[in-house]
């Protein structure tokens, strides 16, 4: 449209400041909320978004992310309003699937060394009842097929698993391990299920679930909170994903002010009081 990226930023700000002058009204009655960062220019830079959980909107974001930034925002608040935050949710870490896949990555390391002290074999067809290792015995896939739920397999993971399962029990162990972890989020009664399974992982003799089971202890309660009030970060993520696209969309932003007034515009109800100049002349559906 030959409006220079600046124009275009200046637009969005002041109509921001137009449909809402002050975001803290935002924070008003806040009660559940959700923590979250996402990256921008192209992961170099990173940018904290806080969501209300019960409105699924963006009720304030900043540059940067950590202990600081989360300062900032709840500095920002009233000692009224700290007091009716009851729940928060933020992302720990994928504890879970990231220690399988560093046992997946372990045991190929100590098959590929053993290939590699393992003669090799002269040129030609194998003789009559020679055995030939495979070169795809910790195939890459496997990652996939061991860390998707099992209701979402296909039938090619479903035969990998089964693979597995033959050729590498303690690979699959850690498996069977990972979903056991997860029955704990589903169950009756979640304290005595992770703490059944905390007992048993601490005695499996496998080095990266040993080392899960220490730092599960050390957010048992914060685990415990997700099994009794079913709060997570999917809304968030959710929210993360717009925003990227905003960013693409937009082919990037020079300015994090623009940035900011862009997402509370789009990720809340601001924009349907958007009169667009051609809505009152033409009968024709806003497609946002």
């Amino acid at each position: 449209m030959r409006i220079n990226c600046r124009t275009v930023g200046d637009i969005i700000r002041k109509e921001k400041e137009r449909l809402e002058p002050d975001s803290h009204v935002r924070c008003k009655d806040l009660k559940m909320i959700g923590i979250d960062e996402t990256s921008y220019k192209k992961g170099h830079k990173y940018l904290t978004v806080i969501v209300n959980h019960d409105t699924n909107e963006v009720v304030w974001c900043h540059e940067g992310h950590g202990k600081e930034v989360l300062k900032i925002f709840f500095d920002s608040l009233s000692i009224e309003e700290l007091s009716n935050i009851k729940l928060v949710s933020a992302d720990g870490a994928r504890w879970i699937n990231d220690t399988l896949d560093e046992l997946r990555k372990e045991i190929w390391r100590i098959a590929n060394e053993e290939k590699k002290s393992t003669p090799k074999r002269k040129v030609g067809r194998p003789k009559k009842g020679e055995e030939v290792l495979s070169d795809n015995t910790y195939h890459k896939s496997y990652k996939y097929a061991l860390g998707k739920d099992p209701e979402n397999l296909t039938e090619y993971q479903k035969n990998t698993l089964l693979s597995i399962e033959r050729s590498d029990p303690r690979l699959y162990r850690g498996y069977l391990s990972k979903e056991a972890l997860r029955v704990v989020f589903v169950s009756d009664d979640p304290e005595t299920s992770l703490k059944a399974w905390l007992s048993w992982a601490s005695r499996s003799k496998l080095k990266p679930f040993v080392e899960l089971v220490r730092k599960i202890k050390r957010h048992k309660g914060s685990i415990l909170a997700i099994c009794k009030y079913k709060l997570s970060n999917a809304h968030i993520e959710a929210t993360n994903n717009k925003i990227k696209v905003l960013i693409r969309k937009a082919y990037g932003f020079r300015n994090i002010q623009d940035l900011k007034a862009f997402i509370i515009i789009v990720c809340s109800d601001l924009f349907k009081e958007i009169r667009l100049p051609y809505k009152d002349r033409l009968d024709i559906p806003i497609v946002y």
